[in-house]
């Protein structure tokens, strides 16, 4: 995992501004559509049940959020997933409050048994809930570091044959047979509300132009905690935090990239 790779990523994320659908929650729509757009990408947000299928045919990655829920936005996912699935685009999913409820936990569940996933992104709570009977979360806000889900990020990796990146003061990625830890990010940024969701529809940015989707994954939160970072040192708190996160993503350089990234491969 080089700066090389990241930059190469965003400059065809620039170019190409892939479309990337989001079935997502009411709280972030508006936060995620224009950290897309100030990246590079194409944001899409539709969860009617009779446009999914259609959507999912113009989009290059598919994003769903579980953070609202209910019964019809439910099947709309399940619908838009078994037609990314027939369209070979790659699916992000985000667990929103997983282990908080049992709707939301089940709801997982039922997901990644109607079509396979390239990514998985999460806290460390919701990861956890979703191997560990019991395990909770404070609403949707994490109480567990990224380095305790560890095994329940391998155990879903290899479960689902998927990539998953647990969120968390340091990031961390686990595919089958490999993981990483993104080092970038600031503390303020868990005060901004969506920033989570944030990093999963980012992650389906990277996951719409790079095959390999443990790179997509690693980029996508390489590029959350670097944007984090030239944002915290502008901001006086979280309200302008937000603002200067998209101009950070918009302008975001290359010597940003190589200046910046921390990732531990050991």
């Amino acid at each position: 995992m080089t700066a090389q790779n990241v930059w190469n990523d965003i400059v065809t994320i620039r170019r190409t501004s892939p479309v990337v659908h989001n079935i997502t929650n009411y709280v972030v729509m508006n936060t995620t559509a224009n950290a897309l757009l100030a990246l590079g990408a194409s944001p899409v947000m539709a969860h009617a049940d009779g446009e999914v299928e259609d959507m999912v045919g113009i989009a290059s990655a598919l994003v769903i959020n579980i953070g609202t829920l209910s019964d019809p936005w439910i099947a709309s996912m399940k619908k838009a997933m078994t037609a990314a699935h027939r369209r070979n685009v790659p699916v992000v999913l985000d667990p929103v409050g997983a282990g908080a409820t049992a709707l939301r936990t089940r709801t997982v569940h039922e997901l990644l048994n109607t079509a396979p996933v390239a990514i998985i992104r999460g806290n460390a709570s919701e990861i956890r809930a979703l191997r560990i009977t019991g395990a909770g979360t404070k609403g949707v806000d994490s109480t567990d570091s990224s380095d305790s889900a560890f095994d329940a990020a391998r155990q879903l990796a290899i479960l689902h044959h998927c990539v998953v990146s647990v969120s968390g003061e340091k990031d961390l990625v686990v595919s089958e047979t490999r993981f990483t830890r993104v080092l970038n990010g600031h503390p303020m940024m868990p005060r901004v509300t969506g920033l989570g969701c944030t990093a999963a529809a980012l992650t389906g940015a990277f996951a719409a132009v790079n095959p390999d989707r443990f790179d997509a994954a690693v980029h996508g939160m390489a590029v959350m905690g670097i944007a984090g970072e030239i944002a915290a040192e502008k901001a006086a708190g979280p309200g302008t935090l937000q603002l200067h996160f998209l101009d950070s993503l918009y302008g975001l350089t290359e010597a940003d990239i190589r200046y910046r990234i921390r990732v531990d491969e050991t």
